[in-house]
C-alpha cells in the first residue's frame, strides 16, 4: 500500500506513545445529573491521552472538524517534538497558499499522533467522521488509510456548504467539502441508513407463540452490555440454556434461549440473513426485537437539503439565536450536519458516546442534546478545545441550550492538570496520592473510582482482585511481611505496588499476589 513521506514524520509516527498522561482536573458540573458529558479546556493532544484509562476502546462515534490548512489560518498545535528539523518549522508561522511544503508537513505533524490516539479511543465497532477541504484532503486520506487500514474506509461524503459560494478562484466556486468517514475494524457488518423509522420496540415475550427454543448464532445478538460471559438467572425473562460470550457488544459463541418468543426459528434465521439483528437492552437479558423499516434507505454520499442538512450559513445564524458571539465562527458547522453523521451508524441506538476533539463553537455537544431530547435517548458528549473560548462559547452554548431551548443538560467542565509522571518517568510528587490511585485503578480495570482515602493503602476491588499501593512521597517503601499486616480487607488475589519487595516468588504465587514495582509497573500508555 502506498505511503506518505513527510520532513519529521519517522520523530511523529510514535510520539502520541511518548505524550505524558495529565489528569483532568474539574472545575464545575452543570444540571442535575452526572451522565459523563464533558467539556475539556486543553491541547487536544494531552486531552486525548489523558482520556485513555477511562475510554480506550469505549468511544463509539467521533467526528472533528480540525484545521484544514488553508494557508490564511493562525493554528496553534504544538507537538513537542525535539528533532531540530522539526522545531525549525513547527516554529514558524503557516505558509500562505502555494508550494509551501513546510505548511503541508507541519499540518501532517500535528495531525498524526492525535489520530493514534483517536483511534485507541474508539470502539472495535467504532466510526469517525472528519471534515475538510481541497488543501489537505489527499494527505488526510493517505494517512488515514495507515493508521486505521485502507480496508476500514468507509466512505468520503460530499457536503453541500453553501449555495453562494465566494469567487475566490476564477476557475471554480466551491460549494461543496468532504466528509471521511473511516470504521475502527471491519468486526461489524450494519448498514448506515438514511431516513430510518424503526416503528418502536416489538418484545419477543408475548402471548403468541407456546414456549419453545431458538439458537442464536454467533453475531447475531447486539449487546448493550459489557463484554463478559453471561449466565441464567432468576431475573431473566427468558432462559439462557448454554452461557453467552459478549465481546464488543457481540455474542461471541452459538447459544439457545428458551421462553415465548414472538418468531421461530425460521423467521430468525430469515431476518439476520437480512442484516436485520436482535438487540438486547438489559442486564436481565430481556430481549426486544427492533423492527427493521422494509424501504430502509442506503445513504448517498452527497449530503444537503435533500436528507435535511443545513449550509454553512445556518452554523452562525444558530450561535446568534442562543445569544452568543459568532465572530470567530465564520466556517462553524450546522447542528444538522453533525445529527446527521451521527445517526447515519447508529440509526438504532441512543446511548452511544460522540467526542470531539477540535470542538469549536460545540456543535457536537449540541447536535448530541438535540438529539437526545428528540427521542429521549441516552447519548453522552466529549467535547475538546484548546482556545480560551471553551468555557465561554463552547461550553456556554450547552449552558444557553438548557436556559432558551428548555433542554436536559448535564456536563462538566475539565482544565488539563499536572502529568502523573515528571521528566525522569517518576511519579509526580506535586500530585494526591488519591490521583495516582486512581490512575492505577484506570489502567488495572478500566473502571472509575471515586472516594479513596489520601491515608490508605487500600485502592479497591474488582473482579475478586485488591489492589494496594504501598507509596510515600519522601521515602521507599518495600513490600515484605510486617507490610502485608496493615492488609485488612481481604480478597481472592491481590495486586500490590510497592517500590520493592523481599518476598519470595514462591510465597507470592501460593498466596495469590502479584508484586508491582513503582514506577516501572505502572502502565504509562
Amino acid at each position: 500500500m502506498p505511503t506518505l513521506n513527510w520532513i519529521g514524520k519517522e520523530k511523529i509516527i510514535s510520539h502520541h506513545n511518548e505524550v505524558p498522561y495529565s489528569l483532568l482536573d474539574k472545575k464545575y458540573s452543570f444540571g442535575d445529573k452526572n451522565l459523563n458529558n464533558m467539556v475539556i479546556h486543553g491541547d487536544n493532544l494531552y486531552a486525548l491521552k489523558a482520556l485513555l484509562p477511562r475510554y480506550e476502546n469505549a468511544i463509539d462515534c467521533i467526528y472533528i472538524d480540525p484545521p484544514y490548512n488553508t494557508g490564511e489560518e493562525k493554528w496553534i498545535y504544538n507537538d513537542n517534538v525535539n528533532d531540530p528539523r522539526i522545531l525549525k518549522w513547527l516554529g514558524e508561522v503557516v505558509g500562505k497558499e502555494g508550494e509551501d511544503l513546510s505548511r503541508h508537513d507541519k499540518w501532517l505533524c500535528m495531525m498524526y499522533p492525535r489520530l493514534s490516539l483517536m483511534k485507541k479511543l474508539l470502539s472495535e465497532r467504532g466510526i469517525i467522521f472528519i471534515s475538510i477541504d481541497d488543501n489537505e484532503y489527499v494527505n488526510l486520506k493517505m494517512i488515514m488509510d495507515e493508521i486505521f487500514g485502507k480496508n476500514n474506509f468507509c466512505a468520503t461524503y460530499f457536503w453541500k456548504r453553501t449555495e453562494t459560494p465566494p469567487a475566490l478562484s476564477y476557475k471554480v466556486r466551491k460549494k461543496l467539502e468532504y466528509v471521511l468517514c473511516y470504521q475502527k475494524s471491519n468486526i461489524d457488518k450494519r448498514k448506515f441508513a438514511q431516513g430510518y423509522t424503526d416503528g418502536g420496540d416489538a418484545p419477543l415475550l408475548n402471548n403468541g407463540n407456546p414456549e419453545g427454543e431458538l439458537l442464536f448464532k454467533k453475531g447475531t445478538v447486539h449487546f448493550n452490555i459489557p463484554d463478559g460471559v453471561y449466565h441464567n438467572s432468576s431475573e431473566m425473562k427468558i432462559d439462557l440454556l448454554e452461557n453467552v460470550v459478549v465481546e464488543n457488544g457481540i455474542n461471541k459463541n452459538d447459544f439457545k434461549a428458551k421462553g415465548h418468543f414472538k418468531w421461530g426459528q425460521d423467521y430468525l434465521e430469515n431476518e439476520m440473513n437480512n442484516d436485520g439483528y436482535i438487540i438486547v437492552k438489559s442486564k436481565q437479558f430481556s430481549m426486544r426485537y427492533q423492527k427493521r423499516d422494509k424501504s430502509l434507505k442506503i445513504p448517498s454520499n452527497i449530503i444537503d437539503s435533500e436528507v435535511n442538512v443545513d449550509t454553512n450559513e445556518t452554523a452562525k445564524k444558530e450561535l446568534i439565536e442562543l445569544g452568543l458571539d459568532s465572530e470567530e465562527f465564520d466556517y462553524a458547522k450546522p447542528v444538522s450536519l453533525i445529527k446527521y453523521l451521527i445517526k447515519m451508524p447508529y440509526f438504532l441506538e441512543k446511548d452511544i458516546c460522540v467526542l470531539d476533539a477540535f470542538a469549536g463553537s460545540g456543535t457536537t455537544g449540541h447536535a448530541v442534546c438535540e438529539l437526545n431530547n428528540e427521542d429521549n435517548g441516552n447519548r453522552k458528549f466529549i467535547e475538546i478545545e484548546m482556545m480560551d473560548y471553551a468555557n465561554t462559547i463552547t461550553a456556554e452554548r450547552l449552558k444557553k441550550l438548557k436556559e432558551k431551548k428548555h433542554m436536559d443538560i448535564n456536563f462538566s467542565y475539565y482544565e488539563l492538570g499536572e502529568s502523573i509522571f515528571d521528566e525522569n518517568n517518576n511519579i509526580n510528587k506535586n500530585i494526591p496520592n488519591q490521583e495516582v490511585k486512581k490512575f492505577i485503578y484506570y489502567t488495572e480495570t478500566h473502571k472509575d473510582i471515586e472516594n479513596i482515602a489520601d491515608n490508605s493503602f487500600y485502592i479497591g476491588t474488582n473482579d475478586e482482585t485488591a489492589y494496594y499501593i504501598f507509596y510515600d512521597k519522601e521515602k521507599n517503601i518495600c513490600l515484605n511481611y510486617e507490610l502485608l499486616s496493615q492488609i485488612k480487607i481481604k480478597s481472592d488475589y491481590y495486586v500490590i505496588y510497592a517500590d520493592s519487595c523481599t518476598l519470595s516468588s514462591n510465597f507470592l504465587t501460593s498466596n495469590h499476589i502479584i508484586f508491582k514495582k513503582i514506577p516501572r509497573d505502572i502502565q504509562k500508555y
